[in-house]
């Protein structure tokens, strides 16, 4: 499946942007209103001031959404619809923040680190803590078998576990099968 779809696309924020497109330009109300997703009679209270008197407007075209040449165009002949500019620049980025883990599952790690170590012995301590996220001192506790609770960790899958994923997990192991491939030719 593709990212786009037939559904239109409107701005980001698109009322701040209706703010901003009533104070400072000559668009029509239908314009801005197609263009924004929002309807015409509300465009007409943001320029009465009865809608959205305390929204804050943003410029569509210092945040890459439109042009001024785009504008120009439309302000000329209202006939036409404003186009908004598609690009990456503006959009959501996709960070990863810190994955929980449920309490049942924190006193599995100590397993699944133990299970990467001794099936993947190159394993870099780094890949092991983004995979399984622990900290280095919990790998480097195992490593040298000086975990607390050493005597109770036994070698238990991650994926079963349901600690991380099967893709992720082939992800850091091909990467060590590349690391691994150059050194034997």
């Amino acid at each position: 499946m593709s990212n786009k779809s037939n559904k239109p696309q409107y701005p980001l924020m698109p009322k701040a942007t209706a703010v901003w497109l009533v104070e400072n330009t000559g668009l029509t109300f239908k314009q801005i209103a197609d263009f924004c997703g929002i309807h015409e009679l509300e465009v007409k209270g943001i320029a009465d001031g009865e809608v959205g008197a305390g929204i804050m407007s943003v410029d569509p075209v210092n945040s890459g959404q439109l042009d001024k040449d785009e504008i120009s165009r439309c302000v000329e002949n209202p006939k036409l619809a404003l186009k908004l500019k598609v690009s990456s620049s503006y959009s959501a980025p996709n960070k990863k923040g810190a994955k929980y883990t449920p309490i049942a599952m924190r006193q599995d790690k100590p397993d699944a680190i133990y299970w990467l170590i001794k099936n993947f012995p190159t394993i870099k301590d780094s890949d092991i803590i983004k995979l399984i996220g622990t900290t280095k001192t919990t790998v480097a506790a195992i490593k040298d078998r000086t975990h607390w609770n050493m005597a109770n960790i036994r070698q238990r899958d991650p994926v079963l576990l349901g600690i991380c994923s099967q893709v992720d997990l082939d992800r850091v192991t091909s990467k060590l099968n590349l690391e691994a491939d150059p050194a034997d030719e």
